[in-house]
């Protein structure tokens, strides 16, 4: 009986593995995120380290214990996004379909779908945070942590920079190092040299090489740069 049940778990598991691959898009991957950490609530918001919860599907942000103070959009502030940690500008725009008409002509490319809607590209942040950041590009420019409380994550909007906390910077340089391999998509040189640094100060935490693992079993892949610094 026991070995029945155990079929059936792993036929399941292939079966969602290859549904989602088969529409692998930023709504279905929002639906899967939102069971993860469910799932997982002791997790975090990337850029800021708040508690969030979610009632249904919407996700709510406690300041009261990570010390944020909203800059400027306290309803922004107050919710929960999916950050692309690779912004989807620097991906789409590869495509014909973003030179063509930008992320509303991609949206009928099958490929773009598949990177926008990529597990392992995407973490929970508090929107203020999510639209300050826009497609800037990460950067350590600062030691002043001031626009979001205590938030230790700043921008500089003028020279379109956005320095990330600690924590995460090894997650990023992963993420990056997985979008680059698995879509082909080019780094600048600067943008190598930071993250190749930060992937070898910052090491994966315990949650990092879980999520990983989650992923693997929704999305039927891993990141490679992770599970190498797991094992």
């Amino acid at each position: 009986m026991e070995f029945v049940k155990k079929i059936i778990i792993i036929t399941f598991c292939l079966i969602s593995t290859a549904a989602f691959s088969a529409q692998q898009n930023f709504n279905n991957a929002k639906n899967h995120l939102v069971k993860i950490y469910t799932a997982n609530p002791e997790q975090t918001t990337f850029y800021c380290g708040c508690e969030f919860v979610f009632n249904d599907k919407k996700g709510v942000v406690d300041f009261s214990k990570c010390g944020y103070t909203p800059r400027k959009n306290q309803e922004r502030a107050s919710r929960i996004e999916w950050e692309h940690v690779m912004p989807a500008e620097n991906f789409g725009r590869h495509l014909q379909c973003w030179r063509n008409g930008g992320r509303k002509e991609c949206k009928k490319d099958k490929i773009f779908n598949a990177m926008e809607g990529d597990l392992h590209n995407l973490q929970p942040s508090i929107g203020e945070v999510n639209g300050d950041r826009s497609n800037y590009r990460y950067s350590q420019f600062t030691k002043t942590f001031d626009q979001y409380g205590q938030c230790q994550t700043a921008v500089d909007f003028k020279q379109r920079q956005f320095q990330p906390r600690e924590e995460i910077r090894g997650t990023i340089a992963r993420t990056y190092f997985y979008m680059q391999d698995k879509y082909n998509i080019n780094l600048s040189d600067g943008q190598s040299k930071l993250m190749t640094a930060w992937d070898n100060t910052y090491p994966p935490d315990e949650w990092e090489c879980e999520r990983n693992k989650q992923i693997e079993r929704i999305q039927g892949n891993d990141n490679r740069f992770i599970t190498e610094k797991c094992n």
